[in-house]
């Protein structure tokens, strides 16, 4: 079980919201926090604590007016800490490359890969060709529904008809490197963990996962390291000291040996 660290940006500044209330529309979404810092500056104290893996999220869509700026603060993070970051948010073959080159150790991609609500998969082989499944990221956020978790999309506004499944998993496998995976409900609400989904991540035996959302205590991260069975790894935003929270973030670093 590994830390991995975020940088979420949205209207050009590095923030932490609640993942259910993001809309395109107006560029919406519920602040948990702002920070005054800029993304190059958490790139960096990353950086310094050799915290691998961790993810910067585009939270505008291309249209937005917002775009532009948001991107470039994303570029200002993969450039301060070259191969050590993973960046996802609007990612496709043309623009993969871009990020690439600033420095993203992997693209993270949803919303390419499907169509209609389902896998598409001459897109995801398209994709694959354009980076090499090597430093390819598949995000399969979901929501909880009776029938188990749903995967969600455009920035976690549209539910799919695909679901969260070990055989879904292990068929994505083929295509990409790792999967990060928010439990969409929790994200930013700090209320804990989505216990069924943590357990179902934690039987696959495949690429690396990480799940993201509900910790907000070390208690949350003990239970994921159980339900996980120590293969999950986990990223946490809004609990942290350093975006507003309670938890202390070189502490969360040392008690999951991220920091080195």
């Amino acid at each position: 079980m590994e830390f991995r660290p975020c940088i979420d940006i949205h209207n050009g500044k590095v923030k932490q919201i609640v993942g259910s209330s993001l809309k395109d529309e107006s560029d919406a979404a519920r602040e948990n926090y702002v920070a005054d810092q800029d993304a190059a500056y958490f790139a960096k104290l990353y950086r310094k604590l050799n915290l691998r893996g961790g993810h910067v999220i585009l939270l505008n869509p291309v249209s937005s007016p917002f775009y532009e700026e948001t991107r470039n603060q994303a570029l200002k993070a993969l450039k301060s800490y070259p191969d050590g970051l993973q960046v996802g948010g609007g990612i496709t073959p043309q623009n993969a490359e871009v990020f690439l080159n600033a420095g993203a150790s992997h693209v993270i991609v949803t919303s390419y890969v499907f169509r209609e609500g389902r896998i598409d998969y001459d897109r995801l082989d398209e994709m694959k060709s354009a980076v090499g499944k090597e430093r390819l990221v598949l995000d399969v956020s979901c929501k909880k529904k009776a029938e188990g978790y749903v995967v969600v999309t455009d920035r976690w506004q549209k539910e799919t008809e695909e679901w969260v499944t070990e055989e879904l998993l292990k068929t994505l496998s083929a295509y990409c490197d790792e999967f990060l995976i928010h439990a969409v409900d929790v994200e930013g609400k700090e209320n804990g963990i989505e216990r069924d989904l943590a357990a179902l991540l934690g039987g696959y035996q495949g690429n690396p996962v990480t799940y993201a959302g509900g910790i907000h205590s070390f208690e949350d991260l003990i239970l994921l390291k159980e339900l996980g069975k120590d293969r999950v790894n986990v990223t946490i935003g809004s609990a942290l000291d350093i975006f507003g929270g309670n938890l202390p973030f070189m502490e969360v670093a040392s008690f999951l040996g991220g920091a080195g």
